[in-house]
């Protein structure tokens, strides 16, 4: 990938798609705010380098699900005013994404300033991408920047299309992630241990199968624990375990060895309900009676792999050990969310709940690198091609 240093902008008006995609919240009188800034402060390198660079921005992110139409509570308001205060730059609400109005904004912009555009997806062709609506995008600035890696997994106008209209670049963020994933997955520092969690075997098949083939070990924990633990012939009570997940699990199981070793509970913490006030006990052991279910991992599970952790040069997690956002059921993913922090290997969170799980125990600024990319992060840790982050690679538009 080219990076904004291959990049003249000064002077000229750069498209930056960004990931701003953050919660609002309602706030006194009826006014909305951003409810958590992150990943606007994440994209600030970026942005701030080129201002300082002179640069004329034209800045574009989608917000929320309104389907390809407008939809005044998925306005990107309230995020100028934040975008304003976070960098004390000039930022103009554009009236649209396209049209005459934008495009003379665009124009109109001096040094330094920027224009951020209203929500992308309030535009249909925007998640067909479009060719045309690609074009309209092209037609508000002279070079374009990708710095949003969270979608870089879609084909979408301003993520994929517009990147063949002109001289490109990968923004710091995006940049960032796309080096220190493949850092991981091509050259990592031994041992390489991966922490796969959540709820469903089939959402991480892909990824428990790639690290099961270059990891030196592989730990699960979460509901998809249980799918592992019925396919070895155990009971798993009223846990959650669909077919689907055991016939992964299985196969799974048939094809680990020849490569990491596959680690999973040895106790588990049972309650009769998902509920912090439901009955609950730790079970030294692994068959789960009927009329409860698994929860959590249990404290010899998290020792253990505490222990592994401790010994690798290098880790990745993504997914919780149970239900942690329940206080009774979050001893599991805080005993694995320490022992990251503490490890003294390179250390990679792989967003989403495991990034809100070390948020939660205020751990996130010991880790080396939390993931902006969900899903984005996923689908490049089981190698396939991210349209966003392939269309910034090759020759590219003269410029």
């Amino acid at each position: 990938m080219r990076s904004i240093d291959d990049l003249d902008v000064a002077g000229r008006r750069v498209l930056v798609r960004v990931d701003f995609n953050v919660p609002l919240a309602e706030g006194p009188g009826g006014s909305v705010a951003v409810a958590d800034d992150t990943r606007i402060r994440a994209s600030l390198p970026t942005l701030e380098e080129l201002r300082a660079r002179d640069a004329r921005l034209v800045v574009v992110s989608h917000l929320g699900r309104p389907k390809g139409k407008a939809d005044p509570k998925l306005s990107m308001a309230p995020v100028a005013e934040r975008l304003a205060e976070l960098t004390g730059a000039n930022v103009t609400l554009a009236p649209g994404v396209c049209g005459e109005e934008v495009e003379r904004a665009s124009e109109e912009l001096a040094d330094k300033e920027i224009l951020l555009l209203e929500n992308v997806r309030f535009e249909p062709g925007e998640e067909a991408n479009d060719p045309a609506f690609a074009r309209c995008l092209a037609g508000l600035a002279d070079l374009y920047v990708n710095d949003a890696f969270g979608t870089a997994h879609r084909a979408q106008a301003s993520t994929e299309g517009v990147a063949h209209l002109l001289p490109n670049a990968a923004g710091r963020l995006l940049e960032g992630e796309v080096q220190t994933l493949a850092g991981i997955l091509e050259s990592p520092e031994r041992p390489l241990v991966a922490i796969v969690g959540g709820a469903k075997v089939a959402d991480k098949i892909g990824v428990i199968d790639r690290f099961l083939r270059i990891a030196d070990a592989v730990l699960i924990g979460g509901a998809m624990a249980f799918p592992f633990l019925r396919a070895q012939g155990h009971a798993v009570g009223d846990s959650l375990c669909g077919e689907e997940d055991v016939e992964h699990a299985r196969r799974a199981l048939a094809d680990a060895g020849e490569g990491a070793r596959l680690l999973l509970p040895i106790d588990l913490v049972i309650a009769t309900a998902l509920a912090a006030d439901a009955e609950h006990r730790v079970l030294d052991g692994l068959e789960v009676p009927d009329g409860w279910m698994g929860v959590d991992i249990g404290p010899r599970t998290g020792a253990a792999y505490g222990e592994e952790i401790a010994r690798a040069g290098t880790v990745f997690w993504n997914g919780p050990m149970g239900a942690f956002e329940l206080e009774p059921f979050a001893a599991g993913t805080r005993a694995v969310a320490e022992a990251v922090a503490s490890a003294p290997g390179l250390t990679v969170v792989g967003g989403g709940d495991s990034a809100a799980a070390l948020a939660q125990f205020g751990l996130a600024d010991r880790v080396d690198h939390v993931s902006t990319g969900g899903g984005a992060t996923l689908e490049m840790v089981e190698g396939a091609t991210l349209p966003g982050v392939a269309a910034l690679e090759g020759p590219g538009v003269p410029g």
